[in-house]
């Protein structure tokens, strides 16, 4: 399906919204058009790009523009200006039947408040989707055998004969991903999904979708007004206000350096060391192999804010770290493997307050390391320290971040 664009999107309500499209730019207020037109701004000239196979958060207050937004991607909501493509299709310009047709194989939804059918067991809630299209009995058969299969996946086996009043609440919501995922649909639209459930199972049902998320790849755009929740499965996070996008970036980048007071306001009280990771805040490394001559590890250091390296095997993985000091002392004929000192290092996703015990064991910054144990990055206890106390300028993302 490729990207999804939005260009110059903006919804007006009102019996004549074309005839106050034009005050848009002039900057008046939701409040003051309504009060004098009768008009209610919705969204207000959004512009942005999600990239296929990430998920992309929307968040804001209640009446900030969110649900709006995510409705205006299957068409649900007309704008009253700009457009909207998935990939080259310019949905805005398809007729009723292509539509249709768009919706049903390429987007799937799943509500705040489940929308599963009472009558109908699990099992056949899971495959409603599927079988919208279904043309014979053998299809339909099929499409129950493949809704099973995504009942299990989402945690659920054994339950496919029951109905939605003999679940819990996150059973319930488990059913309605199995729904939206069984259908195969490139784009996943989720409307506050898990704001309606205890706090344990709202956690669980996050787990299992960056679970899901990371296997599938789906392009998931995803509404929710509570910013733990966007920052914990965004890749990329868009906050509203009055129906304008008050900031759009990476986690990282709008705990670190909000755009504004409104979006400060917002990250004030953020557990910073639980969501910030080593990867977000991390600092380039200097990483050296063993092959490598003294002297050229010395000039590499020099100049250096943190004058250490990490020396590395042949495949990049983490043997120690050296110091300018060890290196100028050593005797002639010393190995770097000789030279180097234990360090203690972290993957890239582990939260700073994990990482800030680490700066206790050992004197030097901790190495940062992909999943394969390669050196990516180092983070300083004052760069943590610094991060976690205050915003702070993000710095060029470490590779594979």
């Amino acid at each position: 399906m490729g990207d999804i664009v939005l260009r110059n999107v903006t919804k007006v309500y009102g019996p004549a919204a074309a005839s106050v499209l034009g005050e848009l730019p002039t900057g008046v207020t939701k409040e003051a058009l309504l009060a004098r037109t009768g008009h209610t701004i919705g969204v207000r000239d959004v512009s942005l790009a999600i990239e296929a196979g990430t998920c992309f958060v929307v968040m804001g207050l209640s009446g900030s523009g969110k649900s709006t937004l995510l409705r205006h991607l299957n068409r649900l909501i007309e704008p009253s200006a700009g457009e909207i493509l998935f990939g080259d299709v310019d949905i805005l310009r398809l007729d009723a039947e292509a539509l249709r047709q768009f919706r049903r194989d390429r987007t799937s939804m799943v509500f705040q408040r489940f929308a599963l059918f009472p009558h109908r067991t699990v099992l056949e809630n899971a495959a409603y989707g599927l079988n919208l299209r279904a043309r014979s009995r053998a299809e339909r058969d099929a499409n129950l055998a493949k809704a099973e299969r995504w009942i299990e996946r989402v945690g659920l086996a054994g339950y496919a004969a029951q109905y939605p009043s003999q679940l819990s609440g996150g059973m319930q919501q488990r059913v309605g991903l199995a729904r939206a995922l069984a259908t195969g649909a490139e784009v996943m639209l989720m409307d506050e999904p898990f704001s309606a459930l205890d706090p344990l199972i709202r956690r669980e049902m996050q787990d299992q979708l960056l679970q899901l998320q990371k296997e599938l790849r789906r392009t998931i755009v995803f509404i929710t007004h509570d910013l733990d929740e966007a920052l914990r499965l965004g890749d990329r996070i868009a906050i509203m206000n009055g129906g304008a996008i008050e900031q759009l970036g990476r986690p990282d980048e709008i705990l670190q350096r909000p755009a504004t007071e409104y979006v400060a306001r917002f990250i004030e009280d953020v557990n910073r060391g639980r969501l910030l990771t080593a990867g977000a805040v991390g600092l380039e490394a200097v990483v050296v192999r063993e092959s490598d001559a003294t002297d050229a590890v010395l000039a590499r250091l020099h100049g250096q804010p943190v004058p250490v390296a990490y020396l590395a095997d042949a495949e990049g993985r983490l043997i120690g770290v050296l110091t300018q000091s060890t290196l100028r002392g050593a005797a002639f004929g010393s190995t770097l493997r000789a030279l180097a000192r234990p360090v203690p290092s972290a993957p890239r996703s582990t939260a700073l307050e994990r990482v800030l015990p680490l700066t206790l064991e050992s004197d030097f910054p901790v190495a940062i390391v992909d999943d394969g144990g390669r050196v990516v990055g180092m983070l300083p206890k004052d760069r943590i320290i610094a991060s976690l106390a205050a915003a702070i300028a993000p710095p060029a993302r470490l590779p594979g971040a």
